[in-house]
């Protein structure tokens, strides 16, 4: 009913807001603001894909005279877009070899065999992957081997004990917490670190490379994680008493059923590890080499092509990815990339964001009040809300306070990015949270009793970033 409602509602609240402006601005600004309106009432209620909604600006825009048709498409051609596109190819090609999996069982078998030990091996192996690959998968790979885990503690009469429903309770949602945490680490580890890196290069000419979102990224995963560990083990659900030596047994057999490496892994490895020593040495090679102009963009789609041109097998043409694969890529994705930037630049050049900008600065606001409820804000919607796509709407929005506030931008906007991926409490809030309650492990009572407490503890660590640890970095 909400689809039906949503599928009308957008368009009807679109022509009466141009018919009846709310606000004494220009017709371009009505219309931009308008048709974001239109996006948003179908994104939250997801009346149609949401990569179909992010392709309207490509007839409003056009059609109100907001832009023409070349400087629309550009939007969606934009070089983060194509970052991402190698980014996935990469994660395909992972996920093709099998490689991906043999990560993630060979940090299981590190972490140890204790119940606590186990599900820390999960999280690490879960965290790690959601670096490279996208978070739904990466807990698609982990949510079997962690079934198989967990079904060693079933006794004979099927029935769990209170402990070990706490254990199967931290497992489950340990995977789905740290595949949402892990993926802040990186550029490509999240779609809303991209749209927020493309409006950035867009609209300001400010650059973040691989390596300094990294700086600021990773720490902020690792130190959530950890927390999350805690809040799991130690404070909600902890188990004691468990003890299972068979659970080791089990990750080797699964590891000795991949068999040993394979040379196509090795080939896919080699590739991965020199992308990302490029993405994180960038900055250095650039330097001793000025003339090279090598970006980030350029390293993913020189990774992306690698894995199709160079053949495993010379002799026999055999490549690790054909263009058939990549039927599998998030192809809806790079579309959504492509109408957040489309809207942003909307925004921009219908002057909406110098509008809030003078508004917040004749406001006279407190900085960190209000900086603290932007990311209030944004945290607390993504858990009903695409964060993609609640990114690109509220990105160029909080760029307009950030300048009004007289702040640098990356001090406002990195943070409030940030918050979009760090939705725990509810199923519907991201994949790995739906993937991990469909498997009957969890109930949303108790992932939502968790889930508050942990998004409570992220505001507190953004706030942090956003006081102490941001202006260090930039």
């Amino acid at each position: 009913m909400s689809k039906k409602i949503g599928l009308f509602l957008g368009p009807i609240l679109f022509t009466l807001l141009k018919t009846f402006p709310l606000f004494d601005l220009s017709n371009g600004a009505i219309t931009v603001i308008s048709l974001a309106l239109w996006m948003v009432t179908w994104w939250i209620t997801e009346a149609v894909s949401i990569s179909v909604t992010a392709l309207l600006p490509l007839i409003i825009f056009p059609l109100f005279g907001i832009m023409s048709m070349n400087d629309v498409g550009a939007n969606y051609g934009s070089s983060i877009v194509f970052l991402f596109f190698g980014g996935f190819v990469l994660a395909l090609a992972l996920e093709k070899v099998n490689l991906h999996r043999r990560i993630a069982l060979t940090i299981i078998h590190k972490t140890g065999t204790t119940p606590n030990r186990v599900i820390l091996g999960f999280m690490i192996a879960t965290a790690f992957m959601s670096m490279w690959i996208s978070n739904t998968a990466s807990t698609v790979v982990m949510l079997p081997i962690a079934l198989s885990v967990i079904h060693l503690l079933v006794k004979s009469d099927g029935v769990f004990t209170a402990q070990e429903q706490y254990f199967s309770l931290s497992v489950m949602l340990g995977i789905a917490f740290s595949a949402n945490a892990g993926g802040i680490a990186t550029v490509i580890g999240t779609p809303p670190n991209s749209v927020l890196i493309g409006l950035l290069e867009n609209e300001y000419n400010i650059q973040i490379s691989f390596l300094k979102w990294m700086v600021i990224g990773l720490p902020f995963s690792i130190v959530l994680i950890t927390i999350i560990y805690f809040v799991l083990t130690k404070w909600m659900f902890p188990n004691k008493g468990i003890e299972f030596a068979s659970s080791n047994a089990l990750i080797e057999k699964k590891l000795k059923d991949l068999g040993p490496i394979t040379p196509k892994e090795k080939h896919v490895l080699r590739i991965f590890g020199l992308t990302v020593f490029l993405w994180i040495f960038r900055s250095l090679i650039n330097s001793l080499f000025p003339s090279l102009g090598l970006s980030d963009t350029v390293i993913s789609i020189g990774c992306a092509i690698a894995l199709f041109a160079i053949p495993h097998k010379l002799k026999d043409g055999d490549f690790i990815i054909e263009w058939e694969d990549t039927k599998q890529l998030a192809w809806g994705i790079l579309i959504l990339f492509g109408g957040g930037l489309a809207l942003a630049k909307g925004m921009s050049s219908t002057g909406i964001v110098s509008i809030i900008t003078d508004s917040i600065a004749s406001a006279n606001l407190n900085v960190l009040l209000t900086s603290s409820l932007l990311i209030i804000l944004m945290l607390f919607m993504t858990e009903l809300m695409s964060n993609v796509a609640l990114v690109a709407v509220l990105a160029p929005v909080v760029a307009g306070i950030a300048l009004g506030l007289e702040i640098p931008l990356l001090y406002l906007l990195i943070p409030v990015t940030m918050a979009s991926s760090c939705a725990f409490m509810l199923p519907m809030a991201t994949p790995p949270n739906a993937i991990v309650f469909a498997s009957g492990y969890v109930k949303v009572s108790q992932m939502a009793r968790v889930g508050v407490v942990i998004n409570v503890i992220s505001v507190i660590l953004l706030v942090l970033m956003f006081s102490l640890v941001i202006p260090l970095v930039f």
